[in-house]
């Protein structure tokens, strides 16, 4: 926009939709946030408006036309060609606009609101129709995708060879235009939503009859262009317009990516859910053989057919275990086959049934037929997780969209990768790929340089010769993404320039001013055009960034303070970030507890991952970040649960990040009370608990609570009460420690000072496993010096444990404190280094992975399980040892009724006690922890093994207790957990 004219006329603009109450941001933190999708392009918006309801919409919409301003509509942001992103004003519709309206199950249909999770609209349909219906598309961005963005690019999902695209799903439409008219749209009939509306009704007359005669001068062409395969998602769909397809105006909007109106209100049609379903994974040599098959099994009728490539399942091993991949058979390229059917037993006989009509062909090499829910859970999430997962190699080396998205028909698409896969070659790529075989429709990330000039040509040179490829093979160069950024420019490649003339025509009926989401189909964009990499430092040792643990170690000197370096030009793994946007789910792992308590993009990962990203594109590095108010706005709310870490696909870890700024920030510098009292706790606590009574006495008092809230420590926090010396050596007698035992019991800080009996507990079960229990010697990992940005003080605790735990043998140590334990085992070989790091990080265990370990030995507990339980797993244990090791022990035990708390409790070690974050320390419990202690009973048993959850719980519920699993499990204890 004009510096001058353009920047009075955006304030102007801006003023107005305030002064009618609309929320609009043009903060530099926030347009950060909103300059990225899950493309490679960055554009950087003028204000973020985020309407309320319809007349919202309108108003922005009308006051933008009015100004000349562009507008682009977004939903959940996960777009990866580049069709959410604007230089204007963006218009979120995920923030406020997301009820779901009256459910009609005897039609099978339900409205909803363009801000609607697709995932969120599945589970309200199947709560309100008892599990009969739901909503059939299921991309794998389901959990953070809304209904309005999946219609602008017509997504469909790993279902598609069953239901379709979204078009097949719509049935009406609720639009809002550029100069505001209120429309509805559906087959045969485009009319306003309010009859007394005069511009809606005149508008609708002049855009139903434009249609018409656009429809009816091009007959031949829309017949013969559009509509050719399955997944032939790029341009406009003006096929729908036809006579004989009912001129259906809402299916012909589908995939205009908010480029013609606003879509603010969809009426969606419902189907039934399976009874069952059965998964079959057939492997393969290689991906054109699986390819060759998909013609053969779609004759067999199945629901889905989803392709993946050896590469991504390496990715997933690497990153998740190998336990994530274990149902996979032999193979080095896979077909995910699912059936459904009334019972399992049928569903299970027609995976038997294909794999004996495929054994004629005789191109698998493996298979599996995986029935059990958890086990086909987890092989759908490597699929689902396929974008994110495969944005990086196993050696680092990033990969990007781009040439993602083409399709061809099923029956053509083993020649077109025959013909593919030696492009990419030829053009010295490599391919991480996954797809829609079912439907023809290929995903693929390519390790594109897009950084330099010379990168930049041969990726453009290379997307044109893919676009003729394709169209060759009588294909489309989108499947579902759209076209947005990434393909606009080569819709002449595919269609006839009568076809794209048709396209001009359609886009100025709606929008004569090309003002709604300019750039993309019509006059597009050059391709190579706004890529965010350009001009963008690489992330990598030249720039002092660790790639690895440390090669040396660190001795526990405290005179080496200058040895860790300022990580540069990236922290955390930020450059990772890739806007794949998992962290905006609200369900499925624990990222991220902020987002699911304010619903804001600038608490998610992402959010912060892109605000730090624009902070190294603006000064070449992260130095100096945390003055930076955008910096430090971003990350506030941020409770270093290190959930993401863990659940982005990615491995961005904002926590990690937000220890390193804040400790480059503060060397030298006075730090807020809380760093010396929270930050340094451990050094503390053997004197508070050699004066215990005193202590508690003290922590009780409302005027030191008031001067602690004012240095801040809320005053609202209910306080541990210190355990004394004396019971501290009683409760270690008791422990009744052998000299070389076989496992080692690590006390750490919080336990010895807080929960004492934990100690012989725990040793009480574990030596009822079979084993002999010594204890390691006193020492600290630091983690609440790495939570307050203390790395100096981190690293050099944690130097001192590896020091006096590496004794020379492979003995289990068993860690008491999850969170202790995470640390020791990630942040040990991070921050110290060398090979006894690496030694001891690889013994480490928290308690429920050490009892599970001894299960799966043989061992049955002997203490009485509880009929219910409520789990809080904590969220560092989530992060770094999975959060499936308690379930796994509480079943082995025999407790029948699990009540699960799935995500952080909120208080996150030092957050929950800081007065700044108090109140947002509870409203990220009303998330899980809440509803699941009201769910269980009032004297049933919570476990938490975090010292922190524990202390939310008694928060939440003060005369309610929580039990460490070792105390639950305690053989002495004959009642067990009850």
């Amino acid at each position: 926009m004009p510096d001058d004219d353009g920047d009075t006329k955006l304030r102007q603009l801006l003023a107005r939709l305030r002064d009618h109450g609309i929320q609009v941001d043009d903060s530099p933190r926030r347009r950060s946030e909103y300059s990225y999708d899950a493309s490679n392009y960055r554009v950087r918006p003028a204000a973020v408006a985020f309407p309320k309801n319809v007349d919202d919409v309108r108003t922005v919409l009308r006051a933008c036309s009015a100004t000349g301003v562009p507008t682009t509509a977004r939903g959940g942001g996960t777009s990866m060609a580049g069709n959410a992103v604007g230089d204007g004003v963006v218009i979120d519709l995920s923030r406020h606009m997301t009820s779901v309206g009256s459910l009609d199950a005897g039609q099978a249909t339900v409205w909803a609101d363009a801000g609607v999770v697709l995932g969120e609209l599945r589970a309200q349909v199947g709560k309100a129709t008892t599990g009969k219906l739901t909503f059939a598309p299921d991309p794998s961005s389901l959990t953070r995708a809304t209904v309005g963005g999946s219609i602008g690019n017509d997504a469909c999902g790993n279902h598609s060879v069953a239901y379709g695209r979204m078009t097949h799903h719509v049935q009406e439409l609720e639009l809002v235009t550029a100069d505001g008219a209120y429309l509805r749209a559906g087959r045969d009939f485009l009319r306003a939503v309010d009859d007394n509306d005069a511009h809606s009704v005149a508008r609708a007359e002049d855009l139903l009859e434009g249609l018409k005669a656009l429809a009816g001068a091009h007959l031949a062409a829309l017949r013969v262009e559009l509509q050719t395969i399955p997944r032939q998602v790029s341009g406009y769909h003006l096929g729908h317009l036809l006579p004989e397809h009912g001129f259906n105006v809402a299916s012909a909007m589908a995939g205009s990516e908010g480029t013609c109106a606003v879509v603010v209100r969809a009426k969606v049609g419902l189907v039934q859910k399976p009874s069952a379903t059965a998964l079959l994974c057939l492997g393969y040599a290689n991906t054109i053989d699986s390819a060759r098959d998909v013609t053969t099994i779609l004759g067999a009728k199945p629901s889905a057919i989803e392709g993946l490539d050896v590469s991504i399942v390496d990715i997933m091993r690497h990153r998740r275990g190998a336990a994530s991949v274990e149902s996979l058979p032999e193979g080095k390229a896979f077909l995910m086959v699912e059936f459904s059917d009334d019972t399992l037993q049928q569903a299970a006989a027609s995976c038997e049934d294909l794999v004996d009509k495929l054994g004629v062909d005789g191109r698998v090499v493996g298979h599996s037929i995986v029935t059990e829910p958890l086990d086909r859970a987890a092989l759908w999430r490597v699929r689902e997780d396929g974008a994110g997962l495969s944005s990086r190699r196993i050696d680092g080396v990033q990969t990007w969209p781009g040439w993602e998205d083409s399709a061809v028909a099923p029956e053509r698409l083993a020649d077109y990768l025959a013909d593919l896969l030696p492009l990419v070659k030829k053009y010295g790529y490599t391919a991480l790929m996954y797809g829609h075989f079912g439907a023809g429709c290929v995903h693929m990330r390519l390790d594109y340089d897009l950084r330099s000039g010379s990168g930049r040509r041969v990726f453009s040179d290379f997307t044109r010769e893919a676009a003729k490829l394709v169209v060759a093979h009588g294909g489309s160069l989108s499947g579902e993404h759209g076209d947005g950024r990434a393909r606009s420019e080569l819709l002449d490649v595919m269609y006839s320039q009568e076809m794209v003339g048709i396209f001009k025509a359609f886009k100025r009926l709606w929008d004569p001013a090309g003002v709604l989401n300019p750039g993309i189909i019509v006059d597009p964009e050059p391709f190579s055009a706004s890529l965010a990499l350009e001009g963008v430092v690489a992330p990598g040792p030249a720039h002092g960034e660790l790639t690895t643990a440390q090669t040396a170690a660190v001795g526990p000197s405290s005179e080496d303070r200058a040895l860790l370096p300022v990580a540069s030009p990236f922290v955390g793994n930020t450059h990772a970030c890739i806007g794949v946007g998992r962290c905006r789910s609200t369900t499925g792992g624990f990222m991220c507890p902020s987002y699911r308590a304010t619903k804001d993009e600038k608490d998610s990962t992402r959010g912060r991952a892109r605000v730090l990203q624009e902070l190294t594109r603006t000064q070449g590095s992260s130095k100096d970040g945390w003055s930076s108010p955008e910096v430090r706005e971003a990350l506030d709310l941020c409770l270093s649960c290190k959930a993401c870490s863990a659940d982005c696909p990615t491995g961005v870890d904002i926590a990690e990040a937000k220890s390193e700024l804040v400790d480059e920030h503060y060397r030298g510098r006075i730090r807020p009370f809380t760093h010396y009292s929270i930050g340094w706790l451990p050094r503390w606590l053997p004197l508070l608990t050699r004066v215990a009574p005193l202590a508690n006495v003290g922590t009780a008092l409302r005027p030191f609570r008031l001067v602690g809230e004012w240095l801040g420590i809320s005053a609202r926090r209910r306080l541990p009460a210190f355990a004394t010396n004396g019971r501290i050596r009683r409760q270690v007698r008791e422990a009744a420690f052998t000299g070389n035992a076989d496992v080692l019991l690590f006390i750490d800080s919080f336990t010895r000072a807080f929960r004492p009996e934990i100690v012989p507990a725990a040793a009480r079960v574990l030596r009822d496993t079979g084993s002999s229990v010594g204890c390691t010697p006193d020492a600290c990992c630091g983690l609440t010096w790495i939570s307050t940005g203390q790395r100096d003080g981190a690293r050099r605790r944690l130097a001192r444990l590896v020091s006096k735990l590496d004794d020379g043998t492979n003995r289990d140590i068993v860690v008491l404190e999850p969170s202790c334990a995470a640390t020791i085992r990630d942040e040990g070989p991070k921050l110290v280094g060398g090979a006894a790091a690496a030694r001891v990080a690889a013994r480490i265990r928290s308690f429920s992975v050490a009892v599970d370990d001894a299960i799966r030995r043989g061992w049955k507990p002997t203490a009485l399980a509880p009929e219910t339980a409520v789990l809080q797993t904590h969220c560092h244990e989530h992060a770094v040892f999975g959060s499936g090791a308690q379930k796994r022990v509480l079943e082995a035990w025999g407790v029948p009724n699990l009540v699960e708390s799935s995500s952080c409790c909120g208080v996150a070690g030092n957050f929950g006690f800081e007065a700044e974050h108090f109140d947002m320390s509870m409203k990220v419990a009303e998330h899980s922890v809440i509803p699941a202690l009201a769910k269980a009973g009032k004297d049933t048993l919570v476990l938490t093994d975090g010292f922190s959850c524990a202390m939310q719980v008694s928060q939440i519920d003060p005369g309610r207790s929580s039990k460490h699993l070792a105390v639950a499990m305690d053989p002495d204890n004959a009642s067990g957990g009850r």
